[in-house]
C-alpha cells in the first residue's frame, strides 16, 4: 500500500523528490502518512478534495483484497 500512495503522490506533485510515505501497520488497520512539499499540498488534496478522496478510494479498493483497512493522512 505504502508504494502505491507513494506512486500517485509523485506523479501529481511539482517535487517528487520530496514525498515521503510511512505506513504505521496495526492488526486489522494501516495508517499511511503522506508528506509534501508545502507548495504541492494543494496539488494532493485537489479542488473541493477530489484527489485525495481518488486516492482513499482506490487503496480501499486494494485494501479489501487484502483483508485490511487502510486510512490516509494527508501531513503539513
Amino acid at each position: 500500500m505504502k508504494e502505491l500512495v507513494e506512486f500517485m503522490a509523485k506523479a501529481m506533485v511539482d517535487n517528487p523528490a520530496q514525498v515521503e510515505v510511512t505506513e504505521i501497520a496495526g492488526r486489522d488497520t494501516s495508517v499511511i502518512q503522506l508528506k509534501v512539499a508545502k507548495e504541492d499540498i494543494g496539488k494532493i488534496i485537489g479542488k473541493k478534495g477530489r484527489n485525495v478522496q481518488a486516492m482513499r478510494i482506490i487503496l480501499n479498493g486494494a485494501s479489501r483484497k487484502l483483508g485490511k483497512n487502510v486510512v490516509l493522512e494527508i501531513i503539513d
